[in-house]
């Protein structure tokens, strides 16, 4: 299982490591003033009242400078956000990451009926299916990793992180380096262990 994990993690530090992304600590101050557009489907603070679109009070800056960028290029899909980031400026999108990175994130509750097999794949993964643990990189508790930018994914709403999940086994969102990692992963999920985690991931404190 630690071969598993490992031979994902490497290639994944290293396409994170030529990706271009140079981080830079944004200003949070303006980054509220700047953020008044998003906050019709993310919430005042970053915190979503549509389970369709994500929580992201709390999320690394790193990782949001990324998605904003890649977004804004599209490299990744995402229609409904690209009138509102195509005039951004690097710096507009730094500091509107630095004010969602510095608000408290949101917190969730699990299914009873779908913590075991969510434990089970987020704490362990499967090595029969070659599934590493989630875990690895997203933490024990689902806060991520800030300077690897691996995003923080507790609290998020199970309707997302299930769309995200199918959206990487299916080739529809492939922002996830050249390591493919989540693609990798996802692609040996079923509907039903996409959901249990979702549903786990969504109560992690």
């Amino acid at each position: 299982m630690k071969k598993i994990i490992l031979s994902l993690l490497v290639p994944l530090g290293v396409s994170l490591g030529v990706s271009g992304l140079a981080f830079a600590k944004g200003d949070a101050e303006a980054g509220k003033a700047k953020a008044t557009t998003c906050t019709a489907c993310h919430g005042a603070t970053g915190v979503s009242a549509t389970p369709n679109y994500p929580n992201i009070a709390g999320q690394g800056e790193r990782y949001l400078i990324k998605q904003i960028k890649e977004i804004k290029s599209g490299v990744r899909s995402v229609p409904e956000m690209t009138p509102f980031v195509a005039k951004l400026s690097d710096q507009d999108i730094e500091d509107i990451s630095a004010f969602y990175a510095s608000q408290t994130a949101a917190k969730g509750v699990a299914d009873p009926e779908k913590v075991a097999l969510g434990e089970k794949l987020f704490r362990f993964g499967d090595a029969k299916k070659a599934i590493p643990a989630c875990s690895a990189c997203h933490s024990p508790t689902g806060q991520g990793n800030f300077l690897a930018g691996f995003p923080h994914i507790s609290g998020q709403h199970p309707a997302y992180t299930e769309k995200q999940l199918k959206e990487f086994r299916e080739g529809i969102r492939v922002n996830d380096g050249d390591s493919k990692t989540m693609r990798m992963v996802a692609e040996k999920l079923s509907n039903k262990e996409v959901e249990a985690l979702a549903s786990y991931i969504s109560g992690l404190q």
